[in-house]
């Protein structure tokens, strides 16, 4: 098929990459001039594993093509998808101007039959508004076609090519017919293509970001609640995942959820259930639990400090928003970063793939170390914000070597608590006793650890 892909952001390079690689012929268009030089000349303007070698297969065979023209782009496309930001406005609602200008551009160029595909996620209603602006600016016959992505940033490229289901909100046969030929490679192994109302299928994507949102959250509190009570939340976690109602996944306590989707997809949903007069009480206490977990780390610093960080150096481990991506956006790490420098610490930070990220908006306020044991010298402390597997298992005796202090806090939970505690370390992690032998004679040690 020839596929046309509207947006070079995360969601549409993937989607394009992944569509070319079983034989389509992709054209990727965005009014980024740099960006589509930079994509032509075969370079990923983003880190995602894995993506790197199915965009320069795909450019090679001259399957995957990057271009500034729309009118071009979309010419011969039987397929057209709108892969476009929908950043939160002013008020937490999904801004939409993106999309519906795209709607309006593609309307007016456009002489035969398209179907029009919203892969960006977007509020209920949002096809019956693109399906009005076709109909308003032209008289070619067009398919809206509501088509969410459930692409998880680290492993996206699996997650398109062996996805657990496609979800497809249209009424149209004829659509139905193209996208389903369109996603039969993907689907071989018997993973189903689900066709619903457009509706349903919109808020199908907020549903699912705002229920592993909560997820996250209630395993947060939960973690904060064993610190008081003295339980283990490894154990606890353990004994509730194996419940199959339950299920293992985002059980992991931590420092809060950021990342491009779901703060913007839980506030967006809040919205809209406000639009319909209804209060949805839930995702509003997630949404400020969230925002109190992403400094719990900072109050441990400020507890164990006497709350006087001034002439206090630490260092940072993890800067991105999840291990295996560069994306920065809503990061608990940026949050720990600008209230340290508030209270007057000074910081040295290490990212594998995001810290070029972070120098752009911090610039020349911190330190940035080219490898982690580089951001450890002279630093009173260690703060863990992303759980990158090169930290999983580093060499504590060079950290002593390198640290005033052996100290630790772990927003990550990457450490064993009997290790810890045999290397004399302060270790202060999340919903886990205190590992204490830095500045106290008292020594704690929970079991229940992996």
């Amino acid at each position: 098929m020839k596929i046309a892909v509207i947006g070079t952001g995360y969601v549409g390079l993937v989607t394009g990459t992944c569509l070319a690689e079983t034989g389509n012929d992709v054209i990727c268009v965005d009014i980024n001039v740099a960006k589509v030089e930079k994509m032509q000349n075969g370079l990923l303007p983003i880190y995602e594993p894995g993506l790197e070698l199915l965009f320069n297969r795909n450019i090679s065979q001259n399957r995957l093509t990057f271009t500034t023209n729309l009118a071009s782009a979309i010419k011969d496309a039987q397929i057209i998808f709108m892969a476009l930001p929908t950043p939160p406005g002013g008020d937490g609602a999904a801004d939409l101007s993106y999309i519906l200008g795209a709607a309006k551009d593609v309307a007016s160029l456009i002489t035969d039959y398209k179907v029009i595909v919203n892969k960006s996620t977007v509020p209920v209603g949002t096809a019956a508004k693109v399906k009005a602006i076709f109909e308003q600016h032209t008289t070619i016959e067009v398919d809206v076609v509501s088509n969410p992505e459930f692409l998880r940033e680290g492993v996206a490229v699996e997650d398109f090519m062996k996805p657990d289901r496609v979800v497809l909100g249209t009424g149209s046969e004829r659509a139905k017919k193209l996208m389903t030929e369109l996603y039969a490679p993907y689907v071989r192994q018997g993973n189903p293509i689900i066709f619903m109302d457009e509706k349903s299928s919109e808020l199908t994507k907020y549903a699912a970001n705002a229920f592993l949102a909560t997820k996250i959250t209630f395993m947060n509190e939960i973690a904060n609640l064993c610190e008081l009570a003295g339980a283990d939340v490894d154990a606890v976690r353990k004994g509730i995942g194996s419940d199959e109602r339950i299920g293992k996944r985002f059980l992991f306590p931590g420092i809060g959820y950021g990342g491009s989707c779901f703060p913007k997809d839980v506030q967006a949903l809040v919205k809209a259930a406000d639009e319909h007069q209804y209060n949805f009480e839930i995702l509003k206490s997630v949404m400020q639990v969230n925002e109190k977990q992403k400094l719990v780390l900072v109050n441990k610093v400020l507890q164990y400090y006497d709350f006087d960080l001034n002439g206090k150096h630490f260092a940072i481990w993890g800067l991105s928003f999840k291990p295996e991506t560069d994306d920065i956006r809503e990061a608990p790490a940026l949050y720990i970063i600008k209230s340290l420098l508030k209270k007057g610490a000074t910081l040295t930070v290490f990212d594998p793939e995001g810290a070029e990220n972070v120098r752009q908006l911090f610039g020349d306020k911190i330190g940035y170390a080219k490898d982690q044991y580089e951001a450890l010298h002279a630093a009173d402390a260690l703060l863990i914000a992303t759980e990158w597997s090169l930290f999983r298992n580093p060499d504590f005796e060079m950290i002593e070597t390198l640290m005033k202090e052996k100290v630790i806090f772990d927003g990550r939970n990457l450490f064993d608590l009997e290790k810890m505690n045999g290397l004399g370390y302060y270790y202060n992690s999340i919903g886990r006793q205190l590992v204490n032998q830095s500045n106290t004679e008292e020594t704690i040690y929970v079991g229940g650890h992996e």
